[in-house]
């Protein structure tokens, strides 16, 4: 009997990756506090899980998608013992999140959904204590679970998606084309018609100084509560001065700025000391990934202070338009504190990418960030017709490469003119299009 299921569900896994494009499993994380599961993709999937005894375990299959590794495998020793990552075939993945000896989960309290076809949460809200005079069957019991329909249709829980524009994917992938030495990554999203570009958009990068966009976002939520001033002083420790961008660094040791000062050096300047004193504020780094997380931000991760020229802080364009949809929606921040971010963001001095793709009239809110092989700016543009969208681009370069920047300029026009009521000065897209500003 075992074996009839386990054909007729691979068969049923292998006609499903048939089916939908090759995509690759780009990030998962277990929230432990919340005994919450995220699985994000480069492209959309529909999963399928089942539930097994002996020991109890939960098996959520990926078709069609693929990993970078072989088997990898993470112990909890709580609730859940383990989580381990593989492929079944070259066609899925495989998680199987096993629970600790004596736990249990019910199948009604157990929910999978998604707000996109390439982010899912697993929730375990039910994982509880088994009694200890219930017995398991001998047999490996399986039980299938009803996943939920993904809200596609709500990006970020606040905006409702449209349609994907072709004519725009196809300008953008002819562009694509003509910059083969770039690997890009990008997602626009229109708040009027919740029509949006997505190329790669769960795609994990360097996040270079587009860090400080949550970073920023982090600390006026502090101030909100009442945990931080924005006249409140803070002190310029040795070990949190740094180089590569920004003037606080050539300050003495032991110089103290207000918090105001400091984030709009980290801002406007992309003073790198200055991130590392607001990340150092705000208690470090692990406790600005958990609010990353609750966000909704599962890619963007702070693992080393600024000026981080490894490239080991990682974000994807997603995830900054997730930000975005959130920050424009008044979901984590009062009105005040909202106006005062995108006021302090649009004094953002590098106006040589995004910006330089709009018109002179437009009013673009954003953060760029440059490492010698990642370029990316993320935003949110106003246009003189009172239309309003989101941005986020963010391209892998060869070694300093100025491409990046021509490529990114010529998106940003696309975006713009497609956008516009009225093209900003019906100007093809071109090299000679674009003045920085």
């Amino acid at each position: 009997m075992k074996c009839r299921l386990f054909l007729a569900s691979l068969a049923s896994l292998v006609l499903m990756s048939e089916q939908a494009n090759a995509a690759k499993l780009e990030s998962w994380y277990f929230d432990q506090a919340q005994n919450q599961l995220h699985i994000t993709t480069d492209s959309g999937i529909q999963p399928k899980a089942f539930l097994l005894d002996n020991p109890k375990r939960l098996v959520i299959d990926l078709p069609g998608t693929s990993i970078d590794t072989t088997t990898m495998r993470q112990s909890f020793g709580k609730a859940v013992k383990e989580i381990r990552i593989g492929q079944p075939d070259e066609q899925s993945t495989r998680l199987v999140i096993e629970l600790a000896p004596g736990y249990n989960i019910s199948p009604q309290g157990l929910s999978i959904k998604g707000d996109s076809r390439s982010h899912w949460v697993v929730n375990f809200s039910s994982i509880n204590r088994q009694p200890n005079d219930v017995s398991f069957s001998s047999g490996e019991n399986r039980q299938d679970i009803a996943i939920a329909p993904n809200d596609a249709s709500l990006f970020a829980g606040v905006v409702n998606l449209g349609q994907e524009i072709p004519v725009l994917n196809s300008q953008i992938k002819a562009l694509m084309n003509r910059y083969r030495s770039l690997n890009p990554g990008m997602f626009f999203l229109d708040l009027q018609t919740g029509n949006y570009v997505d190329i790669n958009g769960e795609k994990i990068f360097s996040a270079a100084s587009t860090i400080k966009f949550p970073v920023l976002v982090a600390l006026f939520e502090e101030i909100d509560a009442g945990r931080i001033k924005l006249n409140e002083n803070l002190v310029m420790r040795r070990g949190l001065i740094a180089g590569e961008s920004g003037t606080m660094q050539y300050k003495p040791v032991g110089t103290k700025f207000s918090v105001l000062e400091t984030l709009t050096n980290m801002i406007v300047i992309s003073d790198n000391t200055a991130t590392n004193m607001i990340i150092d504020r705000l208690g470090g780094e692990t406790k600005l990934n958990q609010r990353f997380r609750n966000w909704g931000l599962q890619n963007t991760v702070i693992r080393n202070n600024l000026p981080d020229v490894g490239g080991t802080n990682t974000t994807s364009p997603k995830d900054l338009v997730r930000l975005s949809a959130l920050l424009s929606n008044n979901r984590l921040l009062s009105p005040q504190s909202r106006n005062q971010v995108l006021a302090i963001m649009r004094r953002t001095h590098n106006r040589s990418l995004l910006p330089a793709g709009i018109d002179k009239n437009a009013i673009i809110s954003h953060k760029t960030g440059t490492l010698r092989f990642v370029l990316g700016d993320a935003g949110i543009i106003q246009m003189p017709n009172g239309k309003s969208y989101l941005a986020g681009i963010l391209v892998r370069r060869p070694n300093y490469d100025d491409g990046a920047v021509s490529f990114i300029r010529q998106v940003s026009r696309a975006v713009y003119n497609y956008l516009g009521e009225s093209k900003v000065g019906n100007v093809p897209v071109s090299e000679s299009s674009f003045v920085d500003r």
